[in-house]
């Protein structure tokens, strides 16, 4: 049985290896797809890792059989035909949105991984980084002179 997802894959976490591990449980051989840099951009998404570097990480991984460029949201029957898929996998966040594609495979939306996602890691590098140092820097000094008028 051949498998089929597809993924941005950026800033790839824990989440995108327990999606790939459980798409590849369902089948022989697992197709995914990674969204360019073009396609992000209409999806209205920043990426931080280029198109290039995502697909060889994702290549690399052992549950991975094929790689290609997602380039359109239409494209999906046509690979689905292409690569001859029995099912189709993506995370539970999409539920519904791939239904359309029961007339072609099996849809199946699996359970995302609690506690991870590319969104709250980039919000959480977003805080960390836009911590004001010089704010705290002056803080910090106002607190020494403080400390310093009570020796």
């Amino acid at each position: 049985m051949n498998v089929l997802t597809y993924g941005t894959f950026d800033m790839f976490h824990i989440g995108h290896l327990n999606m790939l591990k459980r798409a590849k449980s369902m089948g022989e051989r697992l197709y995914v797809g990674v969204s360019t840099d073009e396609f992000n951009r209409l999806k209205g998404k920043k990426t931080l890792i280029p198109f290039e570097e995502r697909k060889e990480i994702v290549s690399s991984i052992k549950y991975v059989d094929v790689v290609f460029a997602e380039e359109t949201w239409d494209q999906k029957i046509e690979d689905i035909k292409r690569y001859h898929i029995d099912v189709f996998v993506m995370g539970e966040d999409w539920k519904g949105k791939f239904d359309y594609l029961n007339e072609y495979c099996k849809v199946v939306y699996l359970p995302r991984t609690e506690g991870i996602s590319t969104t709250n890691l980039k919000e959480n590098l977003k805080a960390f980084y836009n911590l004001d140092i010089e704010g705290l820097k002056k803080a910090m000094e106002t607190i020494q002179a403080i400390l310093k008028s009570f020796e």
